[in-house]
């Protein structure tokens, strides 16, 4: 480290080479079935009811990473424990 070179405190998970934030892996509909164990046209449905984040690349839907994490997130139902029961 110079004395012109700030300190950033570190290495970033969302930054990348020369502090450019990196881009995050856009999926096609396919690949965002695909990972949900779905088809095609459950990742439309929730692009057009606008329950998922998508990108427009043009006149093609991207959906980031990132959003299908964060919807599986969103709709897991955790268990409960009933007291007495094993």
């Amino acid at each position: 480290m110079t004395a012109r070179e700030p300190r950033t405190g570190g290495s970033s998970a969302s930054t990348g080479e020369r502090g450019r934030p990196r881009t995050e892996r856009l999926l096609t509909v396919r690949e965002a079935g695909e990972i949900l164990s779905t088809g095609e046209r459950f990742p439309r449905r929730l692009i057009a009811e606008r329950r998922i984040r998508f990108v427009r690349v043009g006149r093609h839907v991207r959906i980031p990473e990132s959003a299908i994490a964060d919807y599986v997130a969103a709709q897991t139902v955790e268990a409960i424990r009933l007291p007495g029961v094993r």
